[in-house]
């Protein structure tokens, strides 16, 4: 293998290695914000403020973690290819994201009302299904579409 393949190999491992950490910290504050809005705090009885609603409470929370993400992608992952115009990469930024969020609220729409599903594993394993799928899409977009050598 050449010096410049391994280094591009190299970079992109980096580069995963990075995308992956902001992305387990946002899976933190997605699902975390998720069972806190749908469940409650643990050991509650009455669960949490938006129980009636979890489809709605799984957009909430991947709108935190997104913007989590947002932070720690264009300072830490991307610092030295984020454009210079700030709001035209944060719309890019939100549009992968709202795909996102789609594929990971459909996956609790399908759980939910197509199949019936309705307890807390099943919520989660729909979610965790949905983030996986989220995530491979993400780092694409993000690759090609928004974090970009100006």
């Amino acid at each position: 293998m050449t010096s410049s393949v391994r280094h591009a190999v190299q970079g992109i491992w980096r580069e995963a290695a990075k995308f992956g950490l902001v992305g387990a910290l946002a899976f933190i504050v997605d699902n975390g914000g998720y069972n806190l809005l749908v469940f409650g705090l643990p050991g509650g009885a009455r669960g949490g403020p938006m129980s009636a609603s979890p489809v709605q409470a799984s957009v909430v929370a991947t709108c935190a973690a997104a913007l989590f993400s947002w932070a720690g992608n264009r300072y830490w992952t991307y610092r030295d290819r984020h454009r210079d115009k700030v709001t035209r990469e944060l719309v890019l930024f939100l549009v992968a994201n709202g795909v996102g969020l789609a594929i990971t609220a459909g996956t609790v729409f399908a759980s939910r009302h197509l199949l019936g599903l309705d307890s807390a594993l099943s919520d989660n394993t729909a979610r965790i299904l949905g983030w996986a799928l989220a995530t491979l899409f993400r780092f694409y977009a993000y690759r090609r579409y928004v974090f970009i050598t100006p």
